[in-house]
């Protein structure tokens, strides 16, 4: 098996979660002033997804770690583990009414522009 490729793996983690901010911040400091009520839910929803993420990844702080792990093997659980977790937070947060944190935040925005 060829380790090798944990740099190459780490810094796609590493370039993915640079993306996933900028991509936060775009959606944070956007103007909704003038936005419809689709876009307005989409940014909603992707706060809640954001925050679910977060809430999951406190939670996996709290499971110890083997200390028999190699570092390589490490760097591609810590990966695949990110990947799991992001992918869990998009689930909850688009099934159903999710958490309803996009809901509550939806309805505070329509009212705070008058839309």
């Amino acid at each position: 098996m060829d380790f090798g490729s944990a740099d190459l793996i780490n810094s796609t983690a590493y370039s993915q979660a640079v993306d996933n901010t900028a991509k936060y911040d775009n959606t944070l400091n956007k103007d909704y002033a003038g936005a419809t009520d689709e876009e307005l839910m989409d940014a909603c929803k992707e706060f809640e997804t954001y925050f679910i993420e977060q809430m999951f990844k406190s939670m996996q702080k709290m499971v110890p770690e083997s200390e028999y792990t190699s570092s390589s093997t490490k760097t591609m659980t810590e990966y695949y583990k990110e990947q799991l977790i992001s992918e869990y937070a998009s689930n909850a947060a688009n099934q159903g009414d999710g958490l309803g944190i996009a809901q509550m935040l939806y309805e505070q925005m329509k009212r705070n522009y008058d839309l």
